[in-house]
């Protein structure tokens, strides 16, 4: 493994500026044993001094986080104009902070200098000469971000390569080149990457932001021009439309340009890092996510089917298993008998040899998605059709009886009460059950969870854990079909259901219903 291109990570400080995004120490801790095992080198913890969260999470990392392939890294400012390194409070407390590497954003834009720092341009090469040099002098590696770097370069090229010389001649080890407002095109980078690293000599890093989409294609042309200092975030978090994804130019670096930055099974776990980081910030994936996205390598049309059929190769741009995610075939009303054929061996179901299932399962799909029925969306749905189609008399866990949902309104200002009663049998019996709920489909999923609790306990497994509900035809107003789709869990994966109809209960209560089913098959349930 490379032991001189540096992976820098900063989804907890600048990832964490994302709108939403709110990481409390314990998360942070989370959050950096996933990057660590993902094997970046250098995972930035925050700001100490400038908020209390991360002063407190360096003070616990250094008895709460071990670290096996990374270097925690604190992040903070040159010093205040007119000061000392020495005497600067901030200063002392990233040296406080127990990092090893210190990381100074410094000012490079002419503007900023004057207008934002009110200091003048000499004052600020001072204060970058000062601020590197007492680090360095009390043992810190030091990477300086230069801020502003694109935008200053194209105003004034002799200032913004000055700032890059004054960091380089205090000994900062790199100096990142940071488009701060994200609006660099690639050529843009490769040309001034190219230019700083010629006249300085410095060991250029870079840090790119997605303001016009190429966040990631300029931090490559960035490395194709010589920098071997990577910044990003995992999931491409950050203000605004966010930071260069870190995972997508990792990928990018090791599996296109033959670099070799971490052990392939590092790189095997990248979908589960990026999905589980995304449970820590509570933010959903992004399913059209390079590499690590549920759809990244989803394919749906006929024509695709046939040919992947025959070579998956022909149109998937690597190995998915490489980022550890898996090839998905979506079923829909585009689909061919190829599409299910391949589907169906996901779920472990050959129909290659028969025909007649195979135009069955078909047919029914594409009926029922010109009602309105999405089955690219929920695989469990899709796999409890084509189950039912392989195997006509498959037993059920209950037969339904009925089901009703009423919500109860007492008076003016009073908050509305759901209630819902169901009647199943199983397990041999006749069980009514009633629910109550702050809507009627919560009354439901209470009610329908008492009364299978009886026979199968293992329901307790099983959680509602998102839901979704489209309008299809809006222009028929309160009269619309409505579409529900329910995504369950059982702690350690999820799936999704679908229901449709022209009322949103009933088609709540269809996706609620194949939810469970196929929680309690997936789990191996007998019926009893």
């Amino acid at each position: 493994m490379s032991t001189t291109f540096h992976v820098y990570d900063t989804t907890m400080r600048d990832g964490a500026q994302q709108e939403g995004i709110n990481l409390s120490v314990a998360d942070k801790l989370t959050i950096a044993r996933h990057l660590d095992d993902l094997g970046v080198t250098h995972i930035e913890g925050g700001w100490p001094g400038a908020n209390p969260n991360d002063t407190e999470f360096f003070r616990r990392a250094q008895s709460e986080l071990t670290l096996h392939n990374a270097t925690l890294a604190a992040f903070g400012a040159t010093r205040k104009a007119g000061g000392s390194a020495a005497t600067d409070p901030q200063v002392q407390a990233l040296l406080d902070s127990g990092a090893s590497v210190i990381t100074l954003v410094a000012k490079s834009h002419p503007g900023h200098v004057e207008r934002a720092l009110r200091t003048t341009r000499e004052e600020n090469l001072t204060m970058i000469t000062d601020t590197v040099s007492h680090l360095v002098a009390q043992g810190r590696t030091v990477v300086v971000d230069t801020e502003h770097f694109f935008d200053g370069y194209l105003l004034d090229r002799e200032y913004a390569l000055a700032c890059v010389q004054a960091a380089v001649d205090a000994g900062a080890e790199v100096v990142a080149l940071c488009d701060t407002n994200g609006g660099m095109l690639p050529g843009q980078v490769h040309a001034a990457v190219t230019d700083v690293i010629a006249t300085t000599g410095a060991r250029v890093g870079i840090h790119c932001h997605n303001d016009t989409g190429c966040a990631v294609a300029s931090t490559m042309a960035a490395v194709e021009a010589g920098a071997d200092h990577v910044q990003g975030t995992i999931n491409g978090y950050g203000e605004r439309t966010g930071n260069a994804d870190l995972i997508t130019v990792l990928a990018n670096l090791q599996l296109k340009l033959g670099m070799d930055l971490v052990e392939p099974y590092r790189l095997q776990d990248a979908t589960r890092i990026a999905h589980a980081i995304s449970e820590v910030t509570n933010y959903p994936p992004f399913s059209r996510q390079p590499y690590v996205g549920a759809g990244a390598f989803a394919h749906k049309a006929g024509l695709h089917a046939s040919a992947i059929k025959v070579d998956p190769d022909l149109y998937q741009h690597i190995e998915p298993k490489d980022v550890g995610n898996d090839m998905r075939m979506l079923v829909s009303d585009m689909a061919g008998r190829a599409t299910v054929e391949l589907k169906s061996r996901e779920f472990g179901v050959d129909l290659s040899g028969d025909g007649d299932v195979l135009a069955r399962v078909l047919a029914r799909v594409k009926s029922l998605e010109q009602q309105g029925y999405t089955f690219d969306a929920a695989d469990a749905s899709f796999e409890l059709l084509l189950r039912r189609e392989v195997d006509p008399s498959m037993p059920v866990y209950a037969q339904i009886e009925s089901w009703r949902a009423i919500t109860d309104v007492r008076g003016a200002g009073e908050e509305a009460l759901s209630e819902a009663t169901v009647k199943v049998h199983a397990g041999g019996q006749r069980i009514v059950a009633t629910g109550e709920g702050n809507g009627p489909v919560n009354a439901l999923d209470e009610a329908l969870r008492q009364a299978l609790a009886v026979v199968y306990p293992e329901i307790g497994q099983l959680e509602l854990i998102d839901y979704k509900v489209r309008i299809l035809d809006a222009a028929h107003g309160t009269d619309a079909i409505t579409r529900v789709l329910i995504e369950t869990s059982d702690g350690s994966t999820s799936w999704t259901t679908i229901g449709v109809a022209a009322n949103i209960v009933e088609a709540s209560w269809e996706a609620l219903l194949d939810g469970i089913t196929y929680g309690l098959m997936r789990g191996g349930v007998a019926v009893r």
